[in-house]
């Protein structure tokens, strides 16, 4: 199976982002990628709550979605849709940081709502407080393919390793971690995470990611790691995107999953214990 990650380069215009993504997904699935995978806030990255009113939408009406969708099924794809920021009918006007599984079909396969809110402070310039603009989802999720079971994720969800040993004890083959990684921390602590992920649980783990400078309308824009990266159930970096925008294939054989969980099959040896 031939995997072909889109790193993007987004700013707070979900119109002037999604061409830019279909170009990309369309040179993905033409170098020959079954399964195209998209970083978080594909529509658009912005710390303005305001102007993520203005230009998100409910999922029904998502222009994005609604073309991803038909440019999965034109092509025969699977599409992982990293996230969308998406209106909610929720009462306190929150967000939803939704990923979706698009099928061949250009159907909806399943969705996943982030879980994990990345509210935190960096450094004395770099806060962040996404669950003041975004609901965390509630639910993990794994998803039925022809080549095997998918675990969704996303993002700040890495760096809770108990939500990925849950998705692999459930059968989860592969991975997915879309992601808006910020450059301080992504420089320290990205593809050590994503390596330790995937050796714990045995799984192939695919983070497609957004990449560079974010400029806002309204905003001083922020900076994302990019190296959007495959890694191998044993740990082995299978793709780097490096930092540029573009697509980054990598070629998977799903039998890995079983010859690394033959080799050290952790994931079946929990044991009870006490304290502390």
């Amino acid at each position: 199976m031939r995997a072909g990650l889109v790193q993007l380069n987004v700013c707070d215009d979900p119109a002037i982002n999604l061409p830019v993504t279909l170009d990309l997904v369309r040179k993905a699935a033409a170098g020959g990628a079954s399964f195209v995978l998209t970083p978080e806030c594909t529509n658009g990255l912005s710390s303005n709550r305001e102007r993520q009113r203005q230009v998100f939408h409910h999922e029904q009406d998502d222009p994005t979605l609604a073309a991803l969708r038909e440019e999965a099924a034109r092509h025969g794809i699977w599409l992982l849709i990293g996230s969308l920021g998406l209106l909610t009918a929720d009462s306190d006007g929150r967000f939803a940081n939704r990923s979706f599984l698009v099928g061949p079909d250009g159907l909806i396969a399943t969705r996943y709502d982030k879980i994990h809110m990345f509210d935190v402070n960096v450094s004395a310039s770099e806060v962040y407080r996404e669950s003041s603009g975004y609901r965390p989802g509630n639910k993990a999720v794994l998803a039925e393919t022809q080549f095997g079971k998918i675990g969704m994720t996303v993002c700040y969800d890495l760096r809770f390793p108990q939500l990925y040993r849950r998705l692999a004890q459930a059968g989860a083959q592969f991975l997915t971690v879309p992601a808006a990684f910020n450059h301080i921390t992504g420089a320290a602590h990205w593809d050590v995470l994503l390596r330790a992920r995937a050796i714990e649980t045995g799984c192939f783990v695919l983070a497609p990611a957004q990449t560079g400078f974010h400029p806002e309308t309204d905003g001083k824009g922020r900076k994302t790691h990019g190296h959007s990266l495959v890694i191998a159930p044993w740990g082995e970096v299978l793709a780097d995107a490096g930092s540029e925008p573009g697509v980054t294939f990598a070629e998977i054989d799903p039998a890995e999953v079983e010859r690394a969980r033959a080799r050290v099959p952790s994931i079946s040896h929990d044991r009870p214990f006490e304290g502390p």
